[in-house]
């Protein structure tokens, strides 16, 4: 009789055993099945490292690249192909954040039951970008073979409708990556940093609003240059005597060198990680690049820091997101790059310190870059001039919002901010709002 009850202690145990591995492989299942399914060396869905189903839409149900047998087919013409190349990635998926890449699993259509090839045979997913097609065409245009890229984003719902980043490559060319110019495989809106100029007295704008409790009473006097600790500030001309708004407008470096001195290291440091500038966004299983920032001890250093110079490098999509907080009364939805998948808002400001922002953005276009250079938007905007340290002609910065878009514009090597990323701005936003060609 013991001998049975053992026996079927053993039994029990036995199917106990069992049914939690069951389990187990069934959570794993679950968790990882998607993954698995899209591993490349699944030759059931992948060919020649490519894969045999799947399609990538833009926001209007356009087709940008669709997969079968044959291989990927990209939509268009060359020059329609290469607006769009960063976004859905080149034919052997050598951009990291390339939909091809990043949407693999999504775009082989996984399911639990069925597998990859479900009941009806090997059909794959469709993956629907928030991308607009036209938008990326207008901008690659309006770039005109020069190096840079071309940001917009809906800040009410986080779709990002225009996604540009120059040099590309003609995505279908498989013996592209032999000749491309450097930079051609990576997103920089999402993946680099660079000095942000002027576009970055926003934030020091931002910071002095909410410390400096006389600033709206405040003159300023640019000679042109002024001593600020152990050093001296320049710009461009003497800009004579402006009160806060007019330093603004003018982008006038002693003026706002003088504040990021007054507010001090602290302070400045305190508002670039609390606009998300040191930190990145993940989205859609994208995560983007973090941006760096030094105010040490010196006056002099933080007075160049401050307007946007000294050691600071700034993540073009974090700039985007903390100017469509500023056009959205403080908060702004997290960007996304498929259609309607945002993760949520960010707060990141006061809704009366965004108001003051935008009133200065605003008069920003009306008293120095010119409303009639941007019809109908009703903009408000900063521009940007990045030296470069390494004796090649300033980055061209725009950045702003105009309706429900924010956006972020640059120019490598370009220049004037608002003379030559300005335009660029404007021709995406025309054809946003329907009146481009």
């Amino acid at each position: 009789m013991r001998k049975l009850e053992g026996r079927a202690l053993i039994c029990l145990l036995l199917i106990l055993a069992m049914i939690a591995g069951l389990i187990f492989f069934v959570v794993r299942l679950e968790m990882n099945g998607r993954k698995w399914a899209g591993f490349y060396a699944n030759e059931h869905i992948f060919s020649g490292g490519n894969l045999i189903a799947g399609e990538l839409l833009d926001r209007n149900g356009n087709s940008l690249l669709k997969y079968d047998e044959e291989g990927p087919h990209y939509a268009g013409e060359e020059w329609q192909r290469r607006a769009i190349s960063t976004v859905t990635g080149d034919v052997g998926c050598n951009i990291e954040t390339g939909a091809n890449r990043v949407f693999r699993t999504r775009l082989v259509k996984y399911n639990p039951i069925t597998g990859t090839e479900g009941f009806f045979g090997m059909k794959g997913g469709t993956v629907q970008l928030s991308i607009d097609k036209t938008f990326n065409e207008a901008a690659y245009e309006a770039l005109d073979g020069r190096n840079g890229f071309v940001g917009v984003y809906d800040y009410t719902t986080g779709d990002i409708v225009c996604l540009v980043s120059t040099p590309t490559v003609d995505p279908q060319d498989p013996e592209a990556i032999e000749t491309a110019e450097s930079g051609a495989y990576i997103n920089k809106v999402i993946s680099a940093t660079y000095a942000p100029g002027s576009t970055f007295k926003i934030l020091t704008a931002m910071a002095a609003i909410e410390n400096i409790p006389d600033l709206s009473d405040r003159t300023f006097t640019c000679y042109g240059e002024t001593e600020i600790g152990e050093g001296i500030v320049t710009c461009p001309y003497a800009h004579g005597t402006m009160d806060f708004s007019e330093a603004m407008a003018n982008s006038c470096n002693c003026a706002f060198g003088q504040l990021a001195a007054e507010l001090g290291p602290e302070t400045m440091s305190i508002y670039v990680q609390k606009m998300g500038l040191t930190s990145s966004y993940e989205f859609n299983g994208i995560e983007s690049a973090e941006g760096s920032f030094t105010f040490d001890e010196s006056d002099l250093n933080v007075a160049w820091a401050g307007i946007g110079q000294y050691e600071d490098q700034v993540n073009p999509l974090s700039m985007m997101v903390m100017v469509g907080a500023i056009a959205g009364n403080g908060s702004a939805a997290e960007p996304s790059i498929v259609k309607g998948e945002s993760a949520g808002t960010v707060e990141l400001i006061g809704a009366d310190t965004a108001l003051r922002l935008k009133e200065l953005l605003r008069n920003n276009v009306i008293t120095n870059y010119g409303d009639d250079n941007y019809p109908g938007l009703e903009m408000g905007a900063k521009s940007g001039t990045a030296e470069t340290g390494d004796g090649n002609p300033p980055h061209a910065w725009f950045t702003g919002y105009s309706g429900n878009y924010a956006f972020v514009v640059m120019v490598e090597n370009g220049g004037s901010g608002a003379d030559t990323a300005g335009p660029v701005a404007n021709a995406v936003l025309q054809k946003i709002n329907g009146q481009g060609e």
